[in-house]
């Protein structure tokens, strides 16, 4: 299984959470983290000080998100993992898919961003209850490729657009238009995917994602990449 530090590191520099915002999400959860064992679990494994993200440390994390992105549901707290229990890496998808209000295009289309193709069908299978006859259990691949397509999504995919870009922008508001054909047709037209198994072609279009925002800058530990 993945280790959980990675998947902690992963989702905080996505969706640049600091460690300020980061205490604040286990605070919904009623758990105070305390700063030196977060920095702790927030290290790579050869790193000195380094110690491992429990289950229970990463669940409460995830859940905390749910909450901050979604509100608290009543009659509803979330359960809390015993010492024994482990979270797997299809609870931590759900989870993530809860807490981002993610849809299965959306989901497919997250993952597609880092190359990583999985069919509608494939996707619902992660989801069953592990007792249903068409459950499948999810890989480390899937949740290293559903964080990685986040942190294109809302870190990498939210670029200045160039000179050129801009002046095709201003010529479409004039009324003009490309050639077909033309490179800036091509570099303002949708990206269309065909996605195997899921059924008709799909057009997906990339644009500007609202990226999560929070009331603190990230620390220095958050700015190099998962």
């Amino acid at each position: 299984m993945m280790f959980h530090n990675d998947v902690l590191r992963r989702i905080r520099y996505a969706l640049a959470i600091n460690d300020t915002a980061a205490i604040s999400i286990f605070k919904l959860m009623d758990y105070e983290m305390d700063i030196d064992y977060l920095h702790s679990i927030m290290k790579k494994e050869d790193e000195e000080g380094y110690l491992p993200c429990r289950d229970k440390i990463l669940a409460m994390f995830l859940d905390g998100l749910i909450i901050k992105n979604r509100g608290k549901q009543e009659g509803q707290a979330p359960k809390e993992l015993g010492p024994k229990e482990r979270l797997s890496n299809n609870e931590i998808l759900r989870k993530i898919r809860i807490a981002m209000s993610y849809k299965d295009e959306d989901m497919i289309a997250v993952l597609y961003m880092a190359d990583f193709r999985l069919s509608k069908g494939e996707l619902s299978a992660l989801f069953r209850k592990p007792d249903h006859r068409n459950y499948k259990a999810a890989g480390d691949q899937v949740v290293r490729n559903l964080l990685q397509g986040m942190v294109i999504k809302y870190r990498q995919n939210t670029k200045p657009r160039t000179s050129n870009q801009n002046a095709f922008a201003s010529k479409s508001k004039g009324g003009g238009t490309a050639k077909s054909g033309s490179s800036e047709t091509q570099k303002a037209g949708p990206k269309t995917l065909n996605l195997k198994n899921s059924g008709a072609k799909k057009q997906i279009v990339k644009k500007k994602s609202n990226t999560y925002r929070v009331d603190n800058k990230p620390t220095d530990s958050l700015r190099s990449k998962g």
